[in-house]
């Protein structure tokens, strides 16, 4: 019975040890991710306020052009 017991909890902690492993890679997989998306994140702000300055320059155009008419 002491070596069933004793191959029992070999196996479990095999299954532990490779549980361990698969949670380390997804972890690793998800900080990459997190990077990702955050610098994708940062790149659509700048991106979003340049379009916003534009605008911006184009309405005060406009209504320099509206008040010399």
């Amino acid at each position: 019975m002491l070596e069933q017991d004793y191959q029992a909890l070999s196996r479990q902690v095999d299954h532990l040890v490779q549980r361990l492993r698969q949670l380390h890679r997804e972890n690793h997989a998800l900080h990459v991710q997190n990077a990702q998306l955050l610098a994708d994140r940062d790149d659509l702000q700048r991106k979003n306020e340049q379009a916003r300055a534009r605008v911006e320059a184009i309405i005060l155009r406009l209504r320099a052009l509206e008040a010399q008419s």
